[in-house]
């Protein structure tokens, strides 16, 4: 099999989505595409554990503070920091309150494209503005105006890992070796061999 198609990617079901009742629903949405589950793990992140998290990549900070900039400008509202760096460690101090407040399931899956499909399956960052069909879109109200609004941080109900190698870091810090199970799926024999029927040439 191709190494593509044991691409791997986390994904984490944040405390309002457990708390909405929605984890079914969510693992329907990527095993329907054919994504298969090698790991999952749940329980409440401690605070220390959540800025480790985000802050594996060092400009972390620095981009998502420059996003947060850029959404004021677009939205015409004064912006209330000073730097890209202040603005990071507002969005990491209220994503550490957020993401310890309950328990979160963590998961890992694997396929072909599983970064960019559960990506696309998740929709954009605000709920808001994700198209009809995504997760995001289709199971949440929230908006950056109502977050700033209130204080705290968007709830998405899903973080998932933007790009490849972020994901084998993210799956590093999140699960030891022996807790993602390798086996194999009947339908991976419709969605990864050559013959779709199964039948041997």
């Amino acid at each position: 099999m191709s190494e593509f198609r044991n691409e791997r990617t986390l994904v984490v079901i944040k405390p309002d989505g457990v708390q909405r009742s929605l984890i079914g629903e969510i693992i329907k949405r990527f095993e329907r595409i054919g994504l298969k589950l090698v790991a999952t793990k749940f329980f409440i992140p401690t605070a220390d554990f959540v800025e480790k998290h985000y802050t594996l990549n060092p400009e972390w900070k620095k981009m998502v503070g420059e996003k947060s900039m850029e959404a004021y400008q677009k939205q015409g509202r004064e912006n209330p920091y000073k730097s890209a760096e202040e603005a990071g460690d507002a969005v990491l101090s209220g994503l550490k309150k957020y993401m310890s407040t309950g328990p979160v399931l963590a998961m890992a899956w694997q396929g072909a494209h599983a970064v960019k499909l559960v990506r696309k399956l998740i929709g954009g960052t605000e709920p808001l503005s994700s198209d009809v069909g995504t997760i995001r879109g289709d199971f949440v109200l929230d908006s950056y105006q109502m977050a700033d609004t209130d204080g705290r941080s968007i709830r998405n109900l899903i973080h998932a890992s933007g790009t490849i190698d972020e994901a084998i870091d993210e799956l590093n810090l999140w699960f030891k070796d022996d807790e993602i199970v390798d086996y194999t799926l009947v339908q991976e024999s419709i969605l990864y061999d050559v013959n779709v029927d199964g039948q041997p040439e």
